[in-house]
């Protein structure tokens, strides 16, 4: 279902099953309303993405069950003033900022709020990637990556309440940023991500990121350059 250059929308109350690609696709609209849907496709199943927006402004979504292969809600390029809430979300890839800057394209995303979600089996929880850098917030939290001048900068990022449990064998907290183009002002506040496994601590490594972490009872997060 696609809705392109369209304004004041509501999609309410709508169930979809094993649609072949992306269930629900937003591009270039303006004030829409997205509630009371359930998504439903196999776990393995490539490229079936929840919602997928782009080039849009004024998207609230709220009230949602997405259990898809793929991401449960995208956001691309051209996309801001997006408000998220009350989703259940998994198995799949979580809830997705990108991927942003193919071909070394300028792409802006900004005023994305994500709050009061359920992440149950995903990849990842919330994650930023792109073509030069990746910030996966996963249960794990955050996986940052570049080395290109050309890459994407990521700032102004904010995770506040993160409560769960990671599988993740490698670093529950992980910012790998370009030596280009660093991320900049990340802020973790109230963050408590423990090992599912209780004889695994969890451990954060931050490459080029900067920002500040405070009340992070696991994993404890010092690496951030301040």
């Amino acid at each position: 279902m696609r809705f392109s250059r369209c304004n004041n929308i509501e999609i309410r109350g709508v169930v979809y099953k094993n649609s072949q690609k992306n269930h629900v696709s937003i591009s270039e609209c303006n004030n829409a309303t997205v509630s009371g849907l359930h998504m439903i496709a196999p776990p393995k199943s490539p490229n079936t993405d929840g919602i997928d927006i782009s080039s849009s402004t004024n998207i609230h979504i709220y009230n949602c069950t997405m259990e898809t292969g793929d991401d449960c809600i995208a956001i691309n390029g051209g996309t801001s003033y997006v408000t998220i809430s009350e989703v259940v979300c998994g198995p799949g890839h979580g809830i997705s900022i990108g991927s942003l800057g193919a071909n070394g394209k300028y792409e802006e995303v900004e005023a994305i709020n994500v709050s009061n979600c359920t992440f149950n089996g995903s990849t990842n929880g919330v994650r930023i990637k792109t073509w030069q850098v990746n910030i996966y917030l996963t249960s794990s939290v955050a996986d940052t990556k570049a080395t290109a001048a050309s890459a994407v900068q990521v700032s102004d990022v904010t995770y506040i309440g993160l409560r769960g449990t990671s599988i993740s064998k490698n670093a529950t907290v992980s910012f790998r940023c370009s030596d280009t183009v660093p991320c900049t002002n990340i802020i973790l506040d109230d963050v408590n991500i423990r090992s599912f496994d209780p004889n695994t601590s969890t451990t954060a490594v931050c490459i080029n990121a900067h920002g500040t972490a405070r009340s992070t009872a696991s994993p404890i997060v010092d690496c951030l350059l301040k």
